[in-house]
């Protein structure tokens, strides 16, 4: 089983939790607890590979960049997540991948509450617009009423962190084949005489 462990980010109220509990469960439910930090595990099979996964939603306390910095070490991948009827988590979602290691860049942007087109404050290409900007991937979604397009989001994001980890040398390999380069290198040095 290969480990994948993915951090949702947004502001309060752009539906993280229900995102999450949704993708577990297949359940959609509207109200939740924001003042509670908590990892969600399962195991899945994804393109065919055994995936241990760790979602870990952030209580909305706990945005600050102090607090934040752990846990973005700790993630692989990152789910931005913002709601299209409040414009200020739109606005936000930069803010937050300025705070993202630059060298993890398994990220998926998600526009949430894509059923309440009568509030609607961000367009459709407004999203697409700022994930070409973060150059990552981009869903619009209602978590509400879409399991698939939930899954998909998930998956899509899963995909890309597999897919980093496998560009990725494993360390023990790489370091051994640098120490016997440096060696040849060195005995060559030696052996030559100028």
């Amino acid at each position: 089983m290969v480990p994948v462990k993915l951090l949702i980010l947004g502001s309060q109220n752009t539906g993280k939790t229900a995102l999450c509990v949704r993708f577990i469960t297949k359940r959609f439910i509207g109200e939740y607890d924001h003042k509670k930090e908590v990892t969600y595990r399962c195991s899945r099979l994804v393109d065919q590979e055994g995936i241990d996964l760790e979602i870990l939603d952030l209580a909305c306390k706990d945005n600050s960049a102090a607090s934040l910095e752990a846990s973005l070490r700790w993630a692989d991948g990152f789910l931005l997540l913002y709601s299209v009827t409040q414009r200020l988590s739109f606005l936000e979602v930069p803010c937050l991948k300025k705070l993202i290691d630059q060298s993890k860049q398994s990220l998926v942007l998600v526009a949430n509450k894509a059923d309440l087109e009568i509030g609607r404050e961000v367009t459709t290409e407004e999203g697409q617009r700022l994930a070409k900007d973060l150059r990552c991937g981009f869903r619009e979604l209602s978590v509400a009423e879409a399991v698939l397009a939930v899954e998909a989001a998930v998956l899509q994001l899963i995909r890309l962190v597999l897919d980093q980890q496998r560009s990725l040398p494993d360390r023990r390999s790489y370091m051994l084949t640098v120490r016997h380069a440096l060696t040849r290198k060195l005995t060559r040095s030696k052996t030559m005489q100028w």
